[in-house]
């Protein structure tokens, strides 16, 4: 049986990503001003998004993943997940490396096996 999920609205959205954006910048203890400077954006506009006063682009998105070393999910992620990757960090990544890993393995299959051995 499906369970319902909770409709996530725009402005939660944006609280997440604001969240998560301070977060990882004070992780890295990186102020608004150095950031800024990593980017090439404003200062005022990167307190403007850590405050849901202004939005970003994908264009952004990308300035602050490269900037902080991160994956752009990791922006999006909710205080739920985030308390599980501190107390489990490999959680994360869980689905990540297997997706990974069965490519991997098919990658090998059809370079190393036989036809016939694929087919059963």
């Amino acid at each position: 049986m499906k369970t319902a999920r909770k409709i996530v609205g725009g402005m939660e959205i944006r609280r997440m990503f604001a969240r998560n954006l301070k977060r990882l910048r004070e992780l890295q203890n990186i102020s608004q001003l150095e950031l800024s400077s990593m980017t090439g954006l404003t200062h005022n506009f990167i307190n403007d998004i850590e405050n849901c006063k202004k939005w970003i682009s994908a264009e952004t998105l990308a300035k602050f993943s490269a900037a902080l070393n991160v994956k752009p999910y990791q922006f999006f992620l909710s205080e739920l997940q985030i308390g599980e990757f501190e107390k489990n960090p490999v959680s994360l990544y869980r689905e990540d490396f297997a997706d990974m890993f069965q490519k991997v393995i098919s990658d090998w299959m059809n370079v190393y096996l036989p036809e016939t051995v694929k087919k059963s």
